[in-house]
């Protein structure tokens, strides 16, 4: 255990020394690998590892190297699933790739979350954006049932919703990429919604405000996310390469993210038959 510890502080040590030497680097979107390295991804491990217990099949359907688009469903009122994505992306695979999340409009309209998202990989949800990262190798994250997934209420958990216009499809068909379907089973269950006060959201400017069995009853511990048991699994990749030319095609577009779409929640499916308890080890 001393050992343990001598690693821990020299690796802060050295970690602050980078810093302040501005012995790093931020791309053109403003990912800090460095940061999201050595801070972000060691304090989400402890919800990852501990607290979720996460499992993770089909992590070799992710490519080594070179781009992908990684679509999951979305859920869990507080969009955590996206986060425990990002470390089951970078810990679960030998390469330690990172995930380059997509995000909503309103992550980058409050200014310390923006700043977060931003040097964690984030970036607008945009075809630009994607089609830029996915050119440049990265392995792109996107979640398209958007605030409909994670707003939804308990009664409706691992039921997808619509999937929008289908814009992640046309990125990846632009640039001859292929999809990596994932589905996560564990999110509905850590804030259950079960009443959504819409007076209260439309004076905040958001999609919604949640009321949950913990919160806002019990204040500030309501915010702490139940403990459940979380499976991920990353399906076969879904080849676009031939779709080239019918990117602008609504018919093409429609028939692969439905396949899409279709693919995960059939998988959804048989990974709650393999975790019938939400609460189990």
């Amino acid at each position: 255990m001393p050992d343990q510890w001598d690693d821990r502080v020299a690796g802060a040590l050295a970690f602050l020394r980078e810093r302040l030497t501005g012995d790093y680097e931020v791309d053109g979107f403003g990912f800090d690998r460095h940061l999201t390295d050595g801070v972000f991804l060691p304090l989400l491990r402890p919800l990852y590892n501990q607290w979720f217990r996460t499992e993770v099949f089909g992590v070799e359907h992710l490519p080594k190297e070179g781009p992908a688009l990684v679509v999951a469903n979305h859920s869990g009122t507080v969009a955590l699933d996206a986060l425990m994505l990002s470390v089951a992306v970078h810990d679960e695979t030998s390469s330690r790739r990172h995930l380059r999340l997509l995000g909503a409009d309103l992550v980058f309209r409050l200014p310390v979350l923006s700043e977060m998202a931003r040097k964690s990989g984030a970036t607008l949800a945009c075809n630009p954006d994607a089609e830029r990262l996915l050119g440049e190798g990265e392995l792109v994250g996107v979640f398209p049932e958007g605030f409909k997934g994670i707003g939804k209420p308990f009664a409706e958990r691992y039921k997808l919703q619509r999937f929008g216009r289908g814009g992640f499809v046309s990125a990846a068909v632009r640039t001859g990429t292929p999809i990596v379907p994932v589905s996560i089973v564990g999110a509905e269950e850590i804030y259950p919604l079960i009443g959504n006060l819409r007076p209260l959201a439309r004076l905040l400017g958001a999609p919604y405000f949640p009321v949950t069995p913990t919160f806002p009853w019990l204040g500030p511990l309501g915010l702490v996310p139940l403990p459940s048991k979380w499976l991920i699994e990353f399906g076969e990749p879904i080849p676009t390469a031939d779709f080239i030319d019918s990117a602008d095609d609504p018919m093409v577009v429609f028939n692969l993210a439905d396949q899409v779409r279709e693919t995960i929640q059939q998988t959804l499916y048989k990974l709650l038959d393999r975790r019938p308890d939400a609460f189990s080890s």
